[in-house]
This record gives C-alpha cells, structure tokens and sequence, in this order.
C-alpha cells in the first residue's frame, strides 16, 4: 500500500508537473511550503503570543508605511507581468490553455505565477506585525485560514499549470491588493489622511466581487471543450466559494459586534444622563412603522461598514476610528496607555481622552 501511494506521488510530480519549473526554488517538492504553511500557523496561534505575553505592544507605525508601500509596488509589478505579458496581450476570457514551451512570452508568465506564489509568503508579515502588537483578535479564523493556505494552494498551481486560464485569479488578486495596502498605507500615516479615505466603504465589496468574478471564470471550463486541468477548474471554484462564505461569515460577525457596541454605548450614555439629572434620548424609531422590525440588506451594510480593515480597523468599525467627536481638547496618541495597563495600537489614529 505504501509503496504504492509513493509510486503514484513519484509518478504525478516527475511525469505531469511542469519540467520548466522543476529547479526552480522551492518548486521541487511541496514539503518545503507545507512546512512553512504549518509554521506559520503555530507562530501565530501559538509561539508568538507566548513570547508577547509579558511584553508591550511593539509601535509598529514606520514599520507599517514601508511595509505596506512595498507590498503595493511588489504588488503592482506583478499585476503589470500578468497584463502586458498575458492578459492584455491576447490570452482569452474564455478558455486559455497553457503555453508549456520555453518561448520567452510563455517562460516570463511562467516566471510571473512564481513570483505571485512568493508573495503569498510575504504576505504572512501581515499576521506577524498584528501578533507583535498584541493584536490577537485580527488573528482570527478567516485571517489564518486566507494566508496560511494560499501559498500551498498557488504551489500547485506553479508546479503543474504556471500560467493558462487559473492566472486570471492571480490578475484580480493583485489588482485588489494594490488598492487595499494603498489604503493600508494611508491609514497608517495618521489621522491627517482620513479625507482622502472616502473611498474605504468599496474596498469589502470589491473582495466580495472578486471572489464573484473568479467563480464565473473558472466554471464555464466545466461547460465547455478547452485543452485546461478540469481539476485546476475545480479547485479555484472550491476557493472562491470558500473565501467568499468565510468573507461572508465575517462580515456578518463584524457587524453584529458594531451593533452590540453602539448599544453598550448608548446605554452607558443613558445611564449617566439619568445619574446626572439630564433628559434621556428617546430611542429613534423609523418613519414607516412596517420598518421597525426590517433588517437592512446585507449588499446595503456592505457598502457602509467597510470593516475588512484589519489592519487598520482593529476593534473599532471605521466610522468611530475617524469620526468620533473629540469630549474636550486634549487629545492622547494611540499608542498611549489607556489606563488598562496595555497600549491601545490604532495605527497611529488618535483619539480623544475622554478624561
């Protein structure tokens, strides 16, 4: 039995896999990924928060700016290899083989997947810096699950089909990853660049449209003849479905936790005008009564609470980050102690005391 599973494994990666990528790094066996995928999950669930138990919080601001202005550029650079060298030079929407030969257009796509698969392992740097600020919510199921399995998956994908009709996902992931580092990158400069952020209620709904977008691409090969691994078909669908619903899932969990906040808030206030005296805000209620009980639609929260933002957001929903009216005119850094004996990292947003 198990000299034949070793005989059917020898004979999948020596006889099907691509041979213009076999010497290239990382590309000869997937144990190498699979260790550093499995890796990473433990730094960040396990051994990193054990080494940050008794530490502060690392002031990450600088840090964060470069880090997420490379990742734009890095991410740039490879949604350009993958338009000027494939899909804005002729390959076709509706099916595209893969080109196997060594000519320099089909060996530079090749070339274009390996580089998307490598940037999968930077991209963990986005879990390490939130474990490093003691961040540990951010680290949540959709995080871990979106980074830690990525780089296994594209692994396959550079090892059996570097290029062809699967490189389409790799094209819009780029794409949505130049603007979201972008918005990264602004947000962490501080709270002076919150009006050029007008745009930040979109950016959940492009992911939600991309994973959309993927699953169209990839299914009409089950419909239709193209000389492309059905299998490979099947796989981006089952990762597009997969993200979409994990995306999905969280959202709905951010949003209920928004609600719950702003209650607790609204509670707080209600307690302390009726301490002192003053008259209580009465609860708002709709115009149209058949609307009291309506819940909005999920499309109509999606585009205003823009909360995929992790890197940004931390607990707080987008709108109270940068809208929340100073108490007085003392106003404290993000990075300073909230009296919990922690230090509160908001990306360098500040807020008010509310002394």
């Amino acid at each position: 039995m198990l000299d034949t599973v070793i005989q059917g494994y020898n004979t999948l990666m020596n006889d099907y896999s691509d041979k213009r990528v076999k010497d290239w790094f990382l590309m000869s066996s997937p144990l190498p990924t699979l260790t550093m995928c499995l890796s990473y999950a433990f730094i960040v669930k396990v051994l990193g928060p054990r080494l940050m138990r008794d530490r502060k919080p690392f002031q990450l601001r600088k840090t964060l700016i470069v880090y997420n202005l490379l990742q734009v550029i890095f991410s740039t650079w490879i949604f350009y290899e993958a338009w000027d060298g494939a899909w804005g030079n002729g390959y076709s929407l509706r099916c595209e083989p893969v080109d196997y030969s060594t000519t320099p257009s089909a060996m530079r796509v090749a070339r274009g997947c390996w580089w998307y698969y490598f940037s999968k392992f930077t991209e963990f740097f986005d879990t390490f810096f939130f474990v490093m600020r003691k961040k540990y919510d951010q680290v949540s199921t959709l995080h871990v699950i979106h980074h830690g399995i990525m780089p296994m998956s594209v692994w396959f994908g550079v090892k059996f089909t570097p290029g062809g009709h699967s490189t389409f996902f790799g094209l819009l992931n780029t794409f949505v990853h130049i603007i979201m580092y972008s918005y990264y990158m602004l947000a962490a400069i501080g709270p002076q660049m919150q009006k050029y952020l007008w745009w930040k209620k979109y950016l959940t709904v492009l992911q939600m449209i991309q994973f959309i977008m993927v699953f169209i691409h990839a299914s009409q090969l089950l419909f239709i003849e193209c000389d492309y691994p059905k299998a490979f078909a099947w796989i981006i669908l089952l990762h597009a479905v997969m993200f979409y619903f994990l995306f999905y899932n969280f959202y709905q969990q951010s949003y209920k936790k928004r609600e719950d906040k702003k209650k607790v808030a609204q509670k707080k206030k209600d307690d302390d005008d009726r301490a002192n005296n003053r008259p209580v805000d009465a609860p708002q209620q709709p115009t149209d009564p058949t609307l009291q009980n309506q819940a909005k639609s999920f499309w109509s929260n999606l585009t205003s609470t823009p909360c995929f933002l992790p890197a940004v957001t931390d607990n707080e929903t987008c709108e109270e980050m940068y809208s929340r009216p100073p108490v007085n005119s003392a106003a404290r850094s993000a990075f300073m102690s909230d009296g919990s004996g922690t230090f509160g990292n908001r990306a360098f947003v500040s807020k008010s005391a509310s002394a």
